[in-house]
């Protein structure tokens, strides 16, 4: 009977000292981030409301994590995957431009010789619209896919497409709007 509690003190003894082991020991492969993860993506509509007939803008301000950074619209090789923003428009509203900002060119440990055209820090994807005739009265929303690939000093992450949406608010032709948001559609 001693001895069963012997071995029964020994065995918890032997557990608790791998549970302390195992919880003091370092991680040796951390997970990496999730590539959906290093952007967060907010939208913003130019106008109050958007009149049927009236071009308007949608923003997409894309937060890049720190430490990271996204090949441009146009990167600097065709194998790179570019930064892309792409509407699924309602009936009624109609795509009159894509307006990308340029990047900036960055060398990288895996590029050192020839430096990136990328996207790091915030950058603002634009979309020019038209509310036509038919475009449906009230809220609409304006469902879109930011595709991008983010990498680091030395990995890259699979692409991803990730989904953003921009809510607005049609009105009949005519109607009085204004502009909203002016520290993203200001100047441009």
């Amino acid at each position: 009977m001693i001895r069963l509690r012997e071995l029964r003190g020994f065995t918890l003894l032997c557990v608790l000292a791998l549970l302390l082991v195992a919880v003091t020991l370092p991680a040796q492969d951390a997970a990496p981030p999730s590539a959906a993860s290093i952007v967060k993506a907010s939208s913003y509509v130019s106008l109050d409301r958007v009149p049927r007939g009236r071009e308007f803008q949608v923003a997409v301000v894309a937060n890049i994590a720190g430490g990271f950074h996204m090949n441009s619209h146009k990167p600097s090789d065709a194998y790179l995957i570019a930064t892309t923003l792409t509407p699924q428009l309602p009936a009624g509203i109609t795509l009159v431009d894509s307006i990308y900002p340029a990047g900036r060119l960055e060398k990288f440990a895996f590029s050192p010789k020839e430096p990136l055209d990328v996207y790091t820090g915030s950058v603002t994807l634009r979309l020019k619209l038209s509310a036509q005739s038919a475009a449906q009265l009230g809220s609409v929303t304006i469902p879109m896919i930011l595709r991008y690939q983010a990498c680091n000093q030395t990995t890259c992450l699979p692409p991803v497409k990730v989904p953003v949406s921009a809510q607005l608010q049609v009105a009949e032709a005519g109607a009085a709007s204004h502009p909203v948001h002016a520290e993203i559609f200001s100047g441009k």
